[in-house]
Order: C-alpha cells, then structure tokens, then sequence
C-alpha cells in the first residue's frame, strides 16, 4: 500500500534526470474511465520453453552475477531491446529462479518495455494508480515528489512490502520497472524471497501451510483512492489464493502473503490467523538473509516475478522526485501444492533443498554432526 500524501511547499531538490521524462508525456494522470471486472485469461509459462543452461541469455551478457544466495541477479552488458525469443524465455526461467534480475544502462523506451512484457503474459491495468499522459493504460505510473510526504502516522514501514494486485484472479508474473527520475540518495527497493521464507520454516509448519488458503483484498486500496477524490476504474474485489504456491517453471514452493493484501486466513480461527500472517509478515519485512536491495541508477530496470517475491520501496527520500514506469503482464491463476501435483504429475520441491541436492550436499547430514553441522553465530 502506497504511504498517504500530505501537501508541502514545493521545493527543488538535487535529481537524477532521465531523458525519457522530458517530453512529459509519461506523467500520472487519472482518467475517469470505468472498465469490466477481469476474468481468467490463458496465460503460456514462457520458462517452460527455455534452455536450463540458459546459454543464449548468458553468451549475450558481458556479466551474470547473483547478488544473495537466495535472490537477485545483476546481468550487465545486455540490451534489453535486442532480445530474441529463446532469450526472453531464458530471461523468464532465470526471474523464476532467482526472484529479480537487475540491469544498467537500458536505453529501452515505454513502448519496447510493454513489447518485452507482453512476451511473459496478457497485460494488466491497474484499477487505482495512475496511468502515463500518453494514454498508455496498460503502464503503471509510480511518481512522488514534494507535493506528496509520506504520513507515517498513517501506515507502518511492515505494511508497505507487498506482492503487486495479489487481489487479482491471475496476478502478476514477471514485471519490470524502469526509473525516469529519481533521487541522487535514497529511493532504494528491497525484495524479499518467498522460496526463502518457507525453505526457512520446520517441515510440519510447512506442511500446515500447504493446506490453508488466504483472502488478498482490493478493498482498502479502492478506499484509499476514493478518499483522496480520485475515480476508482474497475470495482475492487477480493480473491482466496493459497499460502503455499508452486512456480510452474521451477516446481518450487514459496509463500504467498503479503502485508499489503492479505487479511486473513481462511477456516482458522482469527487468533491464530493473526498470529500466522504476523509471524510471516515480520519474516518478509525483517529477515536480511531472504532479502536484496537494489540502488537504483539512471536507466537502471528490475524484472521481478511477483508469484515469488514482495517488495517494498524505500521512502526516504522527500522532497526529492521519484518517477517510475511499470508493465505488469498476469502470471496463470496461482496453485496450491497439492494441485501442482495432481495437474503435472511431478513432485513439488523446498528449493533450498532442490539445489542442496543437485550440488550433490547430503541433506540428511544437517544438524546430525556431519558436514553441515549445526553451528552458532561467530561473526
């Protein structure tokens, strides 16, 4: 949830300008247009289609490099406007993989970035944020500036992480971000990994969450926008997903809640409702070991896989101006681990332990005195 705005004298703060912004047509307008509700839509898993070795993506890049052990990859020397297909493929399997993929020095404008996310999924329009002056409703306009300070007696910097519109039927996929403005210091995005999160949980309280389900909600965002006297475009809904989702294209399990949309679990009592999403709440916002942080740079992009990944952006930084574009294709309706199993016939995987395993690490050693024994903090 975006923090709530209050007006301030304008100021002129040090910027880092980038030249997609100077004919203005990408500025936030709000069009009072009504669109129908969203209804489920094919959507093709492109990492499906791609090489594991993803060698034409790597033989392309001057460097691939992880930045965590558990998410975020920078890839430099690439040019995102010069992709093939079998690329973007690649590119889609290693976003799955990996959470994020980070790139500098993209000169790529907003119609090649909704080109390039076309090829993971049909579009999404977002029902409250603005859209650019072009007309381009399919773009997501992010922009605050000194008109717009953060009220932190209005949300906390927990509620701000989020999975984008997980309130939809078919969320997010792959989404990418291109900064036009943004602040010389400040501004950052950290994600956090949901492979991480439950690779990080006991085996039985993975096996208890596998079989809940939660309610994301539009609600408070449509109310938000209404509030401040803005038209909210398409009637805000609420939509049961489960907790534990799988990743068509890796098979690997993560969480899927987030403090931004999801209220409750469903057929729990709320105590213990409250005391689980607290507690996976806090593991997302708190935890450094599932996390990465991103300083953003001019032309810098992020491609993000929102079925495996919240994020929460960083506001320190009025009364400086950030201006941001973002294209959001839908990902396929999200599945629980036991349908996974049943529609593919294959097993889903902890990923931690997948890739312990294919590094050929005797996971049964953990904690039992051999290689990987149990040690305390000593930093």
């Amino acid at each position: 949830m975006a923090p709530v705005a209050v007006n301030e004298p304008s100021t002129t703060p040090e910027l880092v300008d980038l030249k997609a912004a100077r004919n203005g047509e990408d500025q936030p307008t709000f069009p009072k247009v009504d669109w129908e509700p969203l209804t489920e839509v094919p959507v093709i898993e492109r990492g499906l289609l791609a090489d594991p070795s993803k060698r034409a993506l790597r033989s392309a890049a001057q460097t691939v490099r992880n930045l965590t052990p558990a998410i975020g990859t920078e890839i430099l020397g690439l040019d995102l406007r010069q992709l093939t297909d079998n690329q973007k493929d690649e590119l889609a399997l290693l976003i799955a993989e990996r959470g994020v993929v980070f790139f500098r020095d993209q000169e790529i404008d907003i119609h090649q970035q909704l080109d390039l996310a076309r090829h993971f999924g049909p579009l999404h329009r977002h029902a409250t944020t603005p859209i650019p002056k072009n007309g381009l409703e399919e773009v997501h306009v992010v922009y605050n500036d000194s008109s717009r300070r953060p009220d932190p007696s209005a949300f906390s910097k927990l509620e701000l992480w989020h999975s984008d519109v997980t309130y939809e039927i078919q969320p997010p996929g792959p989404t990418s971000l291109k900064v036009i403005t943004g602040p010389e210091v400040g501004g950052d995005t950290l994600w956090s990994s949901g492979y991480a999160l439950y690779s990080s949980l006991s085996p039985g309280f993975q096996t208890y969450l596998e079989g809940l389900s939660a309610l994301h909600s539009a609600v408070a965002q449509a109310e938000g926008s209404r509030a401040a006297g803005l038209h909210v475009r398409r009637k805000e809904i609420e939509t049961v997903h489960p907790v534990v989702r799988v990743h068509p294209a890796t098979g690997w399990k993560s969480i899927y809640v987030n403090p931004g949309f999801t209220r409750r679990i469903i057929g729990v009592p709320k105590a213990e409702s409250d005391v689980i999403l607290t507690f996976l709440f806090r593991q997302i916002a708190e935890n450094p070991d599932f996390q990465v942080r991103f300083k953003w740079e001019p032309n810098s992009v992020a491609i993000w896989d929102n079925r495996i990944v919240t994020h929460s952006a960083t506001f320190d930084f009025w009364p400086a101006t950030r201006h941001a574009l973002r294209a959001t294709p839908h990902g396929e309706k999200p599945i629980s681990v036991t349908e996974y199993e049943r529609q593919t016939g294959k097993k889903a995987k902890d990923r931690q332990l997948d890739i312990w395993e294919q590094q050929g690490v005797n996971v049964d050693q953990i904690g039992s005195g051999g290689a990987l024994k149990k040690r305390g903090y000593n930093d």
